[in-house]
């Protein structure tokens, strides 16, 4: 193993975590067992502090890898809750308003979800890592500021119903890069005449990369200080 040469490293990340800190933690335990003081490290997409699940981290020249695994179909376990939004589409932001749900029946989610399988239009929420006017949207959103995003076209391939508890309904999602689950929450709100926001979301595929494949964040140091670091090739 050579960190500099580059290694894919399969991470789950745990819930709290933003993508950021998971790869300042790894990039701090690689940079010590190689002996630098500085080597690249880069995630394969992005996921929100309240997500958990498969991230992605290439190590010195595999982050040159990070596009590849970046448009690869990802998968995604979440669950929504009907009747009430928040700002965020998630549980970053309190509840700003609450609807009906008595309408609500399995199925009608079922034939509601049907709507959103294939190419579909969609807005990416304000609390996101998309860039407006060279700033993350975040970063204006929580600053109080107006965001406008436009929508973008993105594939979903399937949706299923896993567990339908009212007011929480879970569902699996296999979609294309750029797939906001929080949006599909609202959009999916929206559809029953209800609102939803998100309140779990654990991502558990990236294209073969499932979550077995995956290490606990806590185990990476373990992992790392077991590697044996070889020698660069000639170049």
């Amino acid at each position: 193993m050579n960190f500099k040469e580059g290694a894919v490293i399969c991470v789950n990340k745990p819930y709290g975590w933003t993508s950021f800190a998971v790869v300042n933690k790894v990039r701090y335990f690689v940079c010590r067992k190689q002996g630098v003081k500085k080597l690249k490290v880069g995630h394969a997409g992005t996921l929100d502090p309240l997500a958990t699940g498969v991230m992605i981290l290439c190590t010195g020249r595999a982050t040159k890898r990070i596009e590849e695994f970046q448009s690869h179909t990802k998968e995604y376990v979440a669950t929504l809750r009907l009747g009430a939004t928040t700002p965020s589409f998630d549980l970053e932001k309190e509840i700003d308003a609450t609807y009906p749900t008595a309408h609500i029946t399995r199925e009608l989610v079922e034939a509601v979800l049907k709507q959103f399988v294939g190419a579909i239009e969609q807005v990416p929420p304000a609390f996101s890592a998309c860039k407006v006017d060279g700033k993350r949207a975040y970063d204006l959103a929580r600053r109080g500021h107006e965001v406008e995003l436009k929508p973008k076209t993105l594939v979903i391939d399937e949706i299923e119903l896993l567990d339908y508890a009212m007011p929480d309904i879970k569902i699996r999602v296999v979609c294309s890069k750029g797939t906001y689950i929080r949006a599909l929450a609202r959009d999916i709100g929206l559809a029953l005449d209800s609102g939803a926001h998100l309140v779990a979301l654990e991502r558990t595929r990236v294209g073969d990369v499932r979550l077995a494949d995956c290490l606990p964040l806590d185990g990476i140091e373990a992992w790392v200080d077991s590697q044996v670091i070889t020698p660069e090739a000639d170049q």
